[in-house]
């Protein structure tokens, strides 16, 4: 049974109450590997040290999408030009246990290390409890050869103000951070301002830390499920958004001394 059947299966019995399901919803004993983020950034760093072109790929809201993720890895496992690969969260649909284990599982077939971003559907249930132990803190930062990558939670609907969602003490802080390993930078997010799990009273403050940060590219997102490139404020810096992983593409962004470009790749 193809994975994605199975996945079907599983998500009907627990819709539907059915005892029959193996283990429960709130269920956050993990096996396998923990802190993978924090494995994959040494990697990261340690492969890209030194370079001043990098590449690397974007990709997000994969929950549903198990045979696309795996095909994805495949066709990214058929290059040799990825530094690495930045999911953009939504790794589950409903915050289970069971599905950050699969996916993590799927991703850790990549021959390129890849870090991931938690989604509004990891904060689930116990989703955001499992996405940390699994995948570390929601917020963190990496460097790249000379750009540093803020990569940061703003699910701020799934929180209720419990706690800060965008964290504007982590962003302050990472402006400075290592400063003097970084020229310039990128911002990761899975919702982008103005989108409707984004707290769009802080939009315009967010933007304010964001033009704050040495050299700022531009900054990606997921979750609308669609492609799109947006310069939402009036300050020319663009908003690139994934597809989900339905639609078999993913973005390969190359940063080099002189600018950035990127390609929309279906596969």
């Amino acid at each position: 049974m193809k994975r994605k059947n199975l996945y079907a299966l599983c998500s009907c019995l627990f819709l539907s109450g059915c005892g029959m399901i193996d283990y429960h919803p709130y269920d956050v004993r993990i096996s396998g590997e923990t802190e993978v983020n924090a494995h994959n950034i040494e990697r990261i760093e340690a492969s890209c040290q030194g370079k001043t072109t990098i590449r690397f790929v974007t990709m997000g809201d994969s929950q549903r999408w198990y045979d696309e993720t795996e095909d994805f890895v495949k066709a990214i496992n058929q290059r040799n030009d990825i530094d690495f690969v930045i999911h953009g969260g939504d790794m589950s649909d409903f915050g289970l246990t069971k599905e950050f284990l699969w996916q993590r599982d799927i991703m850790n077939g990549l021959h390129v290390p890849y870090v991931a971003l938690i989604g509004n559907h990891d904060c689930l249930g116990t989703g955001a409890e499992t996405y940390k132990a699994v995948f570390g803190s929601t917020n963190f930062s990496f460097i790249a050869g000379n750009v540093k990558f803020v990569c940061l939670n703003t699910n701020a609907l799934e929180y209720d103000y419990s706690e800060p969602v965008p964290d504007f003490t982590f962003m302050e802080n990472e402006i400075t951070n290592r400063r003097e390993e970084f020229e310039k930078t990128v911002i990761c997010m899975h919702a982008r301002p103005y989108t409707d799990v984004f707290n769009d009273n802080v939009a315009k403050v967010f933007q304010h830390y964001v033009k704050q940060y040495a050299g700022i590219q531009f900054c990606t997102a997921a979750h609308t499920h669609h492609y799109q490139d947006d310069v939402i404020f009036d300050d020319g810096i663009h908003y690139v958004t994934s597809d989900c992983m339905d639609y078999r593409t993913y973005l390969v962004f190359t940063i080099t001394p002189e600018k950035y470009e990127y390609e929309l790749v279906k596969y």
